[in-house]
């Protein structure tokens, strides 16, 4: 479990550490892949959402999944970039959470990945939590906590056992 004053120095709100839908970069599920590959290299994203004509939540697309679509053994067919639909593609294993989200579920989920999707109980798209704007929270905490808060250790009695061993190994 996260403590409320790490927690309160990482995001300002959670609120806060959603980017909007409005704000983010997306192609629709019917899109072709050269407009998905436009997207992508305009603004510079390794990936990107994918969303149906309701801007629900379908999937992703990325660089390494439209060229994979497009080559073959010998050679690169860059005549199927308008031929193929995202959909056709994307990536259908992604990480989500809802709109009431824990944080630990976000910060598991972002150790290997950029960016999580959030979404509505009806998988309606509202936005992503990057794990940028974490990172951000993580430099807060690192350079305030000990300006905010007076820490000091925990006497062995306060510490269970498996703690115990934990806190010498750190203060090694």
């Amino acid at each position: 479990m996260i403590g409320e004053k790490i927690k309160s120095l990482l995001i300002s709100s959670e609120r806060s550490l959603v980017k909007p839908a409005e704000e983010v970069a997306v192609v629709g599920l019917k899109n072709r892949l050269n407009h998905a590959l436009l997207i992508l290299t305009s603004d510079k994203y390794a990936v990107v959402p994918v969303l149906d004509d309701e801007s629900k939540m379908c999937g992703l697309i990325s660089m390494p999944t439209i060229f994979q679509a497009i080559m073959n053994i010998e050679d690169v067919e860059f005549e199927k970039l308008g031929e193929i639909e995202v959909r056709e593609v994307m990536d259908t294993d992604y990480p989500v959470v809802k709109e009431d989200f824990e944080l630990e579920e976000v910060l598991h989920a972002l150790v290997n990945h950029a960016f999580i999707t959030v979404v509505d109980d009806n998988n309606y798209f509202k936005g992503i939590i990057t794990r940028s704007e974490i990172l951000k929270g993580t430099n807060r905490i690192a350079h305030e906590f000990e300006k905010l808060y007076d820490v000091r250790a925990k006497t062995p009695e306060k510490l269970g056992r498996d703690e115990e061993v934990k806190k010498e190994s750190v203060l090694k």
